[in-house]
């Protein structure tokens, strides 16, 4: 379904001048669809703009529906069949795209062949997306700072989620996009003459936002009310503010910075710890950070209906619900003795009917493993959630912070809790430069088909020409590989309606 969705996303700017009409049904979707979150009876009318913050319910709702539309399947940067994880992943060394796939879309992004609307959308699938969720987190702020009805620690815990929220989504626009437009309001006129900011500039933002989550955010994971704790992990907490902060010193370069906020999170054995492999992404896994609930009935997670490969194979044609397999490279990454490439762990396989006279094998990502209806009727019978923040990140963050501060034994220390996890031996080398190579290769092994992190850790770490250069043209098609195709490009809706955007070199 990945070609007609690109019908449906619209330009980030022409979205702006509808965007209270859009909150305001989100807002009514939130809460007469997602009762698993939010927990409160719908209203008798209609939730107008101007009195959603005047109670904890409807404000509450604001963000829960936020949180709900994470888990569309087909126009979703989230998870799905418009995922940063599967476009990226085609983009990179991880996925094969399956011969059978018509969808030129899907072909443009696996080819490293994005052109400006050429197929339409092209190159663009996340700008509009990923700006709506930050428009949605700007109203919520404005909103909230002008609210005086609603309970004070209900007001910041929102807040904080705000904050956070925006944060997060803009670590990805800077990342797919390079520099980006800064908008943090929700007023049209101002956010069409945005130009692109540096992104130097955006992640101070993020960093700001993220600092005050910090102080905004509960220690505790809270319940539908934000006045009672939970065991259900589906809101951000300080922590969650914690984990994106060593991301973000991370690729910042910022190493002091990076250690400390992932050795917060670390240290808080209270909540967080390594599990075993099967158990990561179960639901309220002791790994999880944050996680989202998923909301499709009947089902668990969309990332697993998408990723998982059913008995009949992957999708052909340009109707696509299971599009791509596990590729090559990725499966030669992983060393003699680890778990994760074990079938029935975090790999699986499945061999199918691909003529009327030839079988195929394929390999493909396990980390989520319900991928049929199994009769789930409520948020109990669930077993798995969508992870979007997790432990054993932090410990990859914290063991490459260390290694570039020269901390060669804490490295160590911190990349060997991960393959002990995965059944490896402690690792060998104990030089800067192959310890940073070594992490640099864990973080394939650990962090394959999440969130886009082979594409960004390849282009941060400066290895993207060279690995690419091999990669591209043993793809589908044969292309070259240009250093300029790591961005993608940006809509063309968009550049023809904001006079002060321009087009990332090379589209």
């Amino acid at each position: 379904m990945i070609h007609h969705t690109k019908k449906i996303f619209q330009g980030v700017f022409r979205s702006m001048l509808n965007f209270i009409f859009l909150m305001a049904a989100g807002i009514a979707f939130g809460i007469s669809s997602c009762k698993k979150l939010v927990e409160v009876p719908p209203p008798t009318d209609a939730i107008a703009e101007n009195n959603v913050y005047t109670n904890d319910a409807t404000a509450i709702s604001v963000l829960t529906a936020l949180y709900s539309s994470m888990n569309v399947k087909d126009i979703n940067p989230v998870q799905g069949t418009g995922s940063i994880a599967l476009y990226t992943g085609m983009s990179s060394d991880e996925f094969t795209l399956y011969s059978g796939i018509t969808d030129q879309t899907s072909l443009a992004y696996y080819q490293n062949a994005l052109q400006v609307n050429v197929p339409p959308g092209s190159g663009s699938s996340h700008w509009a997306p990923l700006y709506n969720y930050i428009f949605k987190c700007n109203a919520a702020i404005e909103g909230l700072n002008a609210s005086t009805g609603l309970t004070p620690v209900v007001k910041q815990q929102l807040l904080g989620e705000a904050k956070f929220v925006r944060a997060f989504f803009y670590f990805y626009l800077v990342n797919l996009y390079g520099d980006v437009p800064l908008a943090l309001t929700t007023d049209p006129k101002v956010n069409t003459q945005l130009a692109r900011a540096p992104k130097a500039q955006v992640y101070q933002q993020m960093i700001a936002d993220l600092k005050d989550a910090q102080n905004l955010l509960s220690t505790n994971y809270l319940d539908a009310s934000l006045l009672s704790t939970t065991t259900e992990r589906v809101r951000p907490t300080q922590w969650a503010a914690d984990g994106l902060l060593a991301r973000i010193f991370l690729y910042t370069g910022d190493w002091v910075n990076a250690e400390a906020q992932a050795t917060a999170v670390i240290n808080n054995a209270t909540l967080f710890s390594l599990v075993a492999l099967n158990s990561v992404f179960l639901k309220n896994s002791q790994e999880a950070i944050w996680q989202l609930q998923p909301t499709d009935i009947n089902f668990n997670t969309t990332e697993a209906q998408t990723l998982v490969i059913p008995a009949t194979g992957p999708s052909t044609g340009a109707f696509i619900d299971n599009p791509v397999y596990l590729s090559s490279n990725l499966l030669k990454s992983f060393e003699p003795g680890d778990q994760r490439g074990v079938y029935g762990n975090w790999v699986d396989t499945v061999s199918f009917q691909a003529t009327t006279t030839t079988y195929d094998t394929i390999v493909f990502p396990y980390k989520y493993k319900v991928n049929t209806s199994p009769g789930v009727a409520s948020a109990t019978d669930m077993t798995e959630y969508f992870m979007m923040l997790r432990l054993g990140e932090q410990y990859l963050i914290r063991a490459e912070s260390r290694a570039e501060q020269n901390n060669i034994a804490g490295a160590q220390s911190d990349l060997n809790n991960i393959r002990i996890r995965a059944g490896l031996s402690n690792t060998t080398v104990g030089d800067q430069a192959s310890l940073l190579g070594a992490i640099l290769h864990e973080r394939q092994v650990e962090l394959f088909s999440e969130w886009g992190n082979r594409w960004f850790d390849l282009k941060r770490t400066g290895n993207i020409d060279v690995v690419m250069s091999v990669i591209t043209p043993q793809k589908a098609g044969g292309a070259q590989w240009n250093s300029y195709q790591q961005l993608y490009p940006l809509p063309l809706s968009d550049l023809q309606q904001a006079p002060n955007l321009a087009q990332n070199a090379g589209y």
